[in-house]
């Protein structure tokens, strides 16, 4: 039976596409719905920026189905350009055009109009804190401020799905932070975003969901707020007022030497960190914070890879 594909955001099932001899991608199953941020998360080589140039129609698949906003990009390519923003990790820019020049250029190139294309690209300047640019050659911008340039030129035409890979590669602490307000903005308002980065970080704080793929196929798809737990132990980073109390509590617990930082402790999951913080108040030490390091999904990610 043909199996039905939903009709908005990004779907993808059994996705196939090989260059010559090599399998880059072997079995990939996706779905990014609508109004919600999807982070793509795997190893180098695992298949993501193949899959992206699939969802993009800048590669035909060997196998498999894929809609975007409803629309084949195989036998619609136009319908999916039309509804779709594109960023790529490495991306192309005419060096010689003023920031407003290019972006007017890339709304002419979406069939804006020449009005239109004008107010978007102001409108884009200010949203990615480079009006103060607008008028200078897009080579003067740095590495960061050209990333944020082509994250624009992507948001154009006001599109429906947005394709991003890397997009915080170049960014500083500052623009990763008004990176991840746009995007959650941008998915309050019904775009379906598929994001694919190793800062994992950061798509904790972002995604609303994740798919986790690995030598080419789909090894697991979850809400971040419904992630599996992890079988083994995980850092825990517990910091105390007085260290010496702190070491002669942990006695029998496998833990790394302390740092400024505090002491990092191995933990089989919440209830065991419940139980650890449970003892050391028992024991009167002065606790000042116990958290894990990495994070959940991270800790997911490198289960799933192992």
């Amino acid at each position: 039976m043909t199996q039905v594909l939903p009709g908005e955001g990004v779907a993808a099932r059994g996705v196939r596409r090989s260059f010559g001899p090599v399998e880059a991608v072997r079995g990939i199953d996706l779905t990014a719905p609508a109004g919600e941020v999807t982070a793509l998360v795997g190893p180098n080589g695992a298949g993501k920026t193949t899959l992206l140039l699939v969802l993009a129609t800048l590669l035909v698949p060997d196998a498999g189905q894929v809609r975007i906003a409803g629309h084949d990009p195989v036998t619609e390519p136009a319908a999916v350009r039309a509804r779709m923003g594109w960023s790529p990790d490495v991306f192309g820019l005419y060096d010689n055009l003023s920031c407003r020049e290019y972006l007017e250029f890339c709304g002419a190139a979406m069939r804006l109009g020449r009005a239109r294309a004008a107010a978007r690209a102001a409108e884009l300047l200010v949203l990615a804190h480079l009006d103060d640019k607008a008028d200078q050659p897009v080579h003067t911008l740095s590495r960061g401020q050209k990333q944020r340039l082509g994250l624009t030129r992507a948001l154009v035409h006001d599109p429906q799905v947005l394709l991003l890979d890397e997009p915080a590669s170049g960014l500083d602490p500052r623009s990763r932070v008004e990176l991840r307000t746009l995007l959650r903005r941008l998915a309050a308002r019904g775009t379906a975003v598929l994001v694919s980065s190793h800062l994992l970080g950061d798509l904790e704080e972002l995604a609303d969901r994740v798919v986790f793929v690995d030598r080419g196929a789909t090894v697991g798809e979850h809400r971040l707020d419904q992630l599996p737990d992890g079988h083994g132990p995980r850092p825990w980073r517990v910091r105390a007022l007085d260290l010496d109390a702190l070491l002669r509590a942990l006695d029998g617990y496998d833990h790394d030497p302390p740092t400024a930082a505090g002491v990092d402790v191995r933990l089989a999951g919440d209830e065991a960190a419940a139980e650890l913080i449970t003892e050391l108040v028992r024991k009167k030490v002065r606790l000042v914070s116990c958290q894990p390091l990495g994070g959940q999904l991270e800790a997911t990610y490198l289960e799933l890879t192992t």
